[in-house]
């Protein structure tokens, strides 16, 4: 029988090289070790770590398994290899039969966590959104995503994880994937792609109901608001990697993403 994830203890059966990962917009500290990626441990780890588990029962391949803590009492998940963009993704990331099988994978993960037994006020759902929901990753960047021969086959990183519609979820992804922003932001190596028809070719793979579609972009501007008020207050109480992305400039962008829409 599995332990519980507080209980678990990850002992290395030899002595370890850590190779540093990139580091995230706001997590640090994370490394590889032979087969497994170590995390700092934090408040959510261990409601993560049920949430990996429930994913793991209900045979999604697409997320890291949650192995323990280890000597240093950080997290300890195993390594899903394949490749991931970088912070300035490559032209690669913007194949379109990628973008559809993120869609294929991003349904597959909801679909799998149906039934989950989540306390909700440890993952709780978006003022902003609708319909049914399930726990989300609601953070799949191309950065977060593993891609292995030109598909997406893996979520990493679920520190953002809460309950989210499909809807919101599509909405969520593609602003990081068709890239839905103003096309002076557009990614550096992707400048060039036609954002609608990308947007479109996504939504199609999501299978969003005509009334969804007509509301998407309504909804969108609506939410820009509630994004650029949730990224201000992070990085006033929260610092760290919040701050950084506010003073780079992550409000500004996300007017122009309101206004451009």
């Amino acid at each position: 029988m599995r332990q519980s994830p507080d209980e678990r203890r990850w002992t290395d059966p030899a002595p370890t090289v850590e190779q540093e990962l990139p580091r995230g917009d706001v997590t640090e500290g994370v490394v590889r070790v032979g087969d497994t990626v170590r995390r700092p441990h934090h408040e959510r780890s261990v409601s993560i770590a049920r949430y990996l588990d429930h994913l793991e029962d209900a045979g999604f391949p697409g997320s890291p398994r949650y192995l323990g803590r280890d000597a240093a009492a950080r997290d300890v998940l195993s390594y899903l290899p394949g490749q991931v963009a970088s912070a300035s993704p490559e032209r690669w990331a913007a194949d379109e039969d990628l973008l559809t099988s993120v869609a294929d994978l991003v349904l597959e993960l909801q679909r799998a966590a149906a039934g989950f037994d989540d306390d909700e006020t440890l993952f709780p759902r978006t003022p902003d959104d609708v319909g049914p929901t399930v726990v989300s990753h609601l953070d799949v960047t191309p950065q977060n995503v593993v891609v292995r021969g030109g598909r997406a086959v893996g979520l990493i990183d679920f520190d953002l994880a809460r309950r989210a519609s499909a809807y919101l979820e599509c909405r969520n992804t593609a602003v990081h994937w068709v890239p839905l922003v103003d096309p002076v932001d557009v990614y550096p190596e992707w400048h060039g792609i036609d954002q609608l028809r990308r947007l479109r070719r996504f939504v199609d793979r999501f299978g969003l109901s005509r009334e969804l579609r007509e509301r998407y972009v309504a909804d969108e501007i609506a939410r820009a608001d509630g994004t650029w008020l949730r990224m201000k207050d992070r990085a006033e109480t929260l610092g760290g990697g919040w701050r950084r992305m506010w003073d780079e400039g992550v409000g500004d962008k996300i007017r122009r993403r309101q206004a451009w829409l």
